[in-house]
């Protein structure tokens, strides 16, 4: 359980990394619940804030050497590609990596398609809940079928997909696990988890957004699920 000091600077990753992404993005734009899953996963695989500031800096720089600009920036998935950059820098400085030319970053299609498969035998092999006309099960099942489909085409593409998309794709289908799963759940067992996320928010209410502690209660309830039922993360920061 998270406490003290550790609370308080896993709650400042997420309000940091947020209002960061608003001020690049020139307007205040609430995150969605597949962008605070996102931060949740790089919190998790243990990415620097650093780095993810750098990489939603880097992005946006990107983005404001383009001519034409018709689309807003919407989303922190558009950043992801670049927040993995950065990571992969800082880790490299760390250790003193001097070359003239980037090397492997970790994330090629051989690798990610072996992550991809793993996670597909993950959701497979796990024993989900399940109740009249709901099965989470096959839900798991189908969500393995994508994943086994995705590993395919980065192997057999001859234009590589690019990561930000993927991390989308893997997003979503996290969601929709989790979906079928809060839809299984006794109602006693969903309360308790609510209660034990707002005695771990208490200290914190004053410091945040309703937004914001909204999304955390949701982000602590996706944490214990997949805790529970030892599924996998379907984030490309957990290869």
């Amino acid at each position: 359980m998270l406490s003290g000091l550790i609370l308080e600077n896993y709650f400042n990753y997420f309000t940091e990394i947020e209002e960061h992404f608003q001020r690049r993005r020139g307007s205040v734009l609430l995150l969605s619940a597949l962008d605070w899953a996102l931060i949740e996963t790089w919190k998790d695989a243990g990415i620097p804030l650093e780095a993810v500031l750098r990489g939603i800096d880097s992005a946006f720089d990107r983005y404001d050497l383009r001519l034409a600009k018709t689309k807003k920036v919407n989303s922190l998935a558009y950043c992801a590609q670049e927040v993995l950059a950065a990571s992969e820098d800082m880790k490299e400085a760390a250790v003193g990596v001097m070359a003239e030319s980037k090397p492997e970053t970790g994330f090629e299609s051989a690798k990610i398609a072996e992550f991809l498969r793993r996670c597909a035998n993950q959701l497979r092999a796990a024993k989900l809940p399940s109740k009249t006309g709901i099965s989470p099960e096959a839900v798991a099942c189908d969500v393995s079928t994508r994943l086994e489909e995705l590993a395919r085409e980065i192997e057999t593409k001859a234009v590589p997909l690019r990561l930000e998309d993927l991390e989308r794709r893997l997003a979503v289908l996290e969601e929709k696990l989790l979906a079928v799963l809060l839809a299984v759940l006794a109602e006693d067992e969903v309360v308790a988890v609510i209660a034990e996320a707002n005695r771990e928010l208490a200290p914190y209410r004053g410091k945040m957004t309703a937004v914001q502690i909204e999304q955390l209660q949701k982000q602590y309830m996706r944490k214990k699920l997949l805790e529970k039922y030892k599924l996998p993360r379907l984030s490309l920061f957990y290869m």
